[in-house]
C-alpha cells in the first residue's frame, strides 16, 4: 500500500521538481524590437529582419520577439532613446546621427571626414564604443551592443555638379548638424530632413542635392530625381542595436553573453555586407556591371579630386570637431578630451 501512494505520488511531485528548475520554469520573455526603417535598403530587408525573426532559435533564449521596422511604428528616429528609457521598446536599431540631438556622444562615431574608408570607420568605432556604453547606460538605461555603417554618404544632386565646391548657393539635405556646418562652409544652404521626406523633397526642388549612401538612394529611388553622384565619403551614417536595461537584468549572465555574442556576429556580418552593397550600389547607380543587387540607373558619375579629398579629410580639425565639441560639451563636459584619448591616435589628432 505504501509503495502504490508512493508511487501515486511520485509523479506529480516529480512534474512539481521540473517546474521549478530554471530551465523548465522559466517564462517566455515577449521582446520588442524596433529596427531600421523598410525605406532604408537591404541591411534591414536582408540582415537585420531575419536575424530577429530568428533570435529565439538562433540563441535558445525564451524570447518571443515581436520585431517592426521603424517606419511602420509612427515613431521618430529622433526619439528612440527616450522609447528605450520608457520601456515601449526593449531592442531599437539606433540610428547615431538622429539621436545626437539627445545624445550629442553618438555623433563621435562619425564627425564629417573622420572616416575615409570602411577599415578607418571600424577602428574608431571600437576605440569610441566603450566611452558611448558607459553614457548610454548612466543617463538612458540602454546598453550598447553593437555599432555598424550603412555606408559612406555621398553626395546627390538634381543639377551638375563637377565638383564638391559647386554645391555653393544650392540647397543640400543634411541630416546632423555636423554635415549642416560643413556643407554651410562650402556655401551651401544645409536642410535638414528625414531621409523618407528627401526623394519628394527632391523631386519637388525643395533641395538641389542630398547625401546618403549609394545602397539606400538606389533602394530609395533617389537617381530617379537625381542627375549626378559625387562618390566622396563625406560620413558613414553609423548605426548600432541598444537593449533597455529593463530586459537586460531579466536575464542571466549567461544569456546576457549568448544575446551579445549573436548581436556581435550580426554586427561583423553587416560591416561586411555593407562594404559589399556600398560598391555594388554604386555601380548599379551609375549603370555599370557588376550591379547585382539593386537597379540600374545613369547617373554622371563625378570624378573626385584632390581638392575634394582634402577638403573632406580637413574638415575634422576645422568644422566638425569643433562643432561637435561645442555640442556635446554643454551636456557631457569633458567630452572632447575622452574622444582624442579614444579615437584621437586612431586618425592622427591629438
Amino acid at each position: 500500500m505504501k509503495t502504490r501512494l508512493t508511487t501515486a505520488l511520485s509523479a506529480p511531485l516529480c512534474a512539481l521538481l521540473l517546474l521549478s528548475s530554471p530551465v523548465m520554469a522559466q517564462e517566455k520573455i515577449k521582446v520588442k524590437v524596433m529596427g531600421q526603417p523598410i525605406s532604408g535598403g537591404m541591411i534591414q530587408k536582408n540582415k537585420e529582419q531575419p536575424f530577429f525573426e530568428a533570435l529565439a532559435a538562433k540563441t535558445g533564449l525564451p524570447f518571443e520577439v515581436e520585431y517592426k521596422p521603424l517606419d511602420t511604428t509612427g515613431i521618430k528616429d529622433t526619439e528612440q532613446l527616450r522609447i528605450l528609457d520608457s520601456g515601449l521598446f526593449d531592442i531599437v536599431s539606433l540610428r547615431m546621427a538622429q539621436i545626437s540631438r539627445d545624445e550629442p556622444l553618438t555623433m563621435g562615431f562619425d564627425l564629417v571626414g573622420l572616416n575615409p574608408d570602411f577599415k578607418t570607420a571600424r577602428a574608431t568605432t571600437k576605440a569610441y564604443f566603450d566611452t558611448l556604453d558607459k553614457r548610454l547606460q548612466a543617463r538612458y538605461g540602454t546598453k550598447l551592443l553593437s555599432v555598424w555603417p550603412a555606408g559612406p554618404q555621398m553626395l546627390f544632386c538634381k543639377k551638375p555638379i563637377t565638383k564638391l565646391a559647386d554645391v555653393k548657393g544650392l540647397k543640400v539635405r543634411v541630416f546632423d548638424q555636423n554635415s549642416a556646418k560643413f556643407f554651410q562652409k562650402l556655401g551651401a544652404t544645409p536642410i535638414p530632413l528625414s531621409f523618407n521626406e528627401t526623394h519628394q523633397s527632391l523631386s519637388l526642388g525643395v533641395v538641389d542635392c542630398a547625401i546618403t549612401g549609394p545602397s539606400a538612394s538606389n533602394s530609395a529611388g533617389w537617381p530617379e530625381v537625381t542627375t549626378h553622384v559625387l562618390p566622396l565619403g563625406i560620413q558613414f551614417a553609423m548605426n548600432g542595436y541598444g537593449v533597455g536595461m529593463g530586459l537586460w537584468k531579466k536575464l542571466t549572465p549567461a544569456q546576457q553573453a549568448k544575446l551579445q555574442a549573436a548581436v556581435t556576429e550580426l554586427e561583423n556580418d553587416i560591416w561586411k555586407y555593407s562594404e559589399e552593397l556600398a560598391t555594388d550600389a554604386m555601380n548599379c547607380n551609375i549603370g555599370k556591371d557588376p550591379c547585382q543587387f539593386g537597379k540600374k540607373f545613369k547617373l554622371t558619375n563625378v570624378p573626385v579630386t584632390e581638392a575634394d579629398i582634402d577638403v573632406v579629410r580637413d574638415a575634422v580639425r576645422e568644422v566638425s570637431l569643433p562643432t561637435w565639441t561645442e555640442t556635446c560639451e554643454k551636456t557631457a563636459p569633458g567630452c572632447t578630451a575622452d574622444w582624442k584619448k579614444t579615437v584621437g591616435p586612431v586618425v592622427g589628432i591629438k
